[in-house]
């Protein structure tokens, strides 16, 4: 497991990328990830296209990744696989994030 981030000096968007196991093993680094930027000051876009397990502890992180953004923030989970973006829709994740695919997000 690997959380990784990205952002341009001068983007709007700063991207989370995980890799490998998205589970409790990953719950620090993804917090520490974006607690860098206060609330409010970025859009996250999380990046999953390397993302090859996902369990509920992941989706609770996502959803403290959502209370942070505040409600102003953009939040977007992109690059899923068939079957990550299968569970956050039977999530209802689709009601509190934007899902889908971005090629280049930043």
């Amino acid at each position: 497991m690997a959380i990784s981030i990205d952002q341009s000096a001068d983007g709007p968007f700063v991207v989370i990328k995980v890799t490998g196991r998205f589970d409790f093993s990953c719950h620090q680094d993804f917090s520490e990830t974006f607690r860098l930027y206060p609330p409010g000051e970025k859009g996250y876009v999380v990046d999953l296209s390397e993302a090859d397990y996902m369990d509920s502890s992941a989706l609770g992180m996502l959803l403290q990744l959502r209370e942070h953004a505040d409600e102003s923030a953009r939040v977007s989970l992109i690059n899923g696989s068939e079957g990550v973006n299968e569970m956050l829709r039977v999530a209802s994740f689709d009601k509190l994030f934007d899902i889908g695919e971005l090629s280049n997000p930043v």
